[in-house]
């Protein structure tokens, strides 16, 4: 009998939820139908996960965590919102919207829209830089919110290159030069 890999199992489980929450839900979907379109045991999800809102949590956080890893946050995130679709988009709308409870919405302001949060304002922010990143993710929230419900409308259907110039140029308005310094001296080195 060959041993399983638990990575690739992880993976698996990761990918089947994801699929199924973006389709049906969280309530309507059960870790034995993550199980089975992951094939294998349900037990292997609590083993891994701990609990079905744990493994949404980590379905949830991972578009997140991967854009919180990018040495230039800001535009990787606009980029994700104006240009995703599918599953993806709709993970990361829901990551974005911290409308969660519990451990779900621990995770997503430990491992998403914190980093996210603090990497827009800059190192060094106060209350009011910290305020202004919000206002920037909530402004990211309504364009993916509105490509999502307006899928031919000028929004969703824009260039992307040109909605994201736009959309950093007034990302760069709100938050002033020092808290973007950072991104400036990575797309225009010196």
């Amino acid at each position: 009998m060959r041993k399983r890999d638990a990575e690739a199992t992880k993976e698996a489980l990761l990918l089947a939820a994801g699929e199924l929450f973006t389709a049906r839900g969280f309530d309507r979907t059960s870790v034995r139908e993550v199980a089975a379109a992951a094939g294998v045991d349900q037990a292997l999800v609590f083993r891994y996960f701990g609990s079905k809102e744990e493994l949404f949590a980590s379905v949830l956080t991972a578009p997140g965590r991967a854009l919180t890893s990018s040495d230039d946050l800001l535009p990787a995130l606009i980029t994700a919102v104006l240009t995703e679709d599918g599953g993806t988009d709709n993970l990361l709308l829901m990551a974005l919207s911290g409308a969660q409870r519990g451990a779900v919405a621990e995770a997503l302001e430990r491992e998403v829209a914190g980093p996210c949060r603090t990497a827009i304002a800059g190192p060094d922010a106060d209350d009011d830089a910290l305020l202004r990143a919000d206002l920037v993710l909530a402004w990211l929230l309504g364009l993916a919110l509105a490509r999502q419900l307006h899928p031919s409308g000028q929004v969703a259907t824009a260039d992307p290159d040109r909605a994201r110039a736009l959309v950093l140029a007034a990302a760069r308005g709100l938050m002033g030069d020092a808290a973007l310094s950072t991104v400036d001296a990575q797309q225009h080195p010196h």
